[in-house]
């Protein structure tokens, strides 16, 4: 039981390690595919319907994207968008706007 334990942790801890998100990488993709609709800033969009998503949890936004990719979350303009991003652009993206600052979230 204990080794069970102990290889589920390792295998869990190194699955983060493995897929490590590139900021950088998130800034230059946002600048390509998402500043047009949600603003460099990610906290302008240009119509007051899209969503800020500057300073939102990295976790969310990971799913959100990967859902409008799958269609599980429907929005024409988000899945086609969604439609073009890999798995990578996704993470990366995520982190980016995880890490700007923003009013709608508290660091954990």
């Amino acid at each position: 039981m204990t080794k069970i334990l102990v290889s589920t942790i390792a295998l869990v801890a190194s699955m983060g390690l493995a897929q490590a998100a590139d900021i950088a990488k998130g800034a230059e993709k946002a600048e390509q595919v998402c500043a047009a609709c949600h603003g460099k800033d990610g906290k302008t969009p240009i119509d007051p319907s899209y969503p800020i998503i500057a300073g939102q949890h990295e976790t969310f936004l990971a799913q959100a994207m990967r859902d409008y990719k799958s269609g599980a979350r429907k929005n024409a303009i988000m899945s086609a968008q969604a439609s073009l991003l890999s798995s990578a652009d996704i993470d990366n993206l995520a982190a980016y706007y995880a890490s700007l600052p923003s009013d709608l979230s508290h660091k954990k």
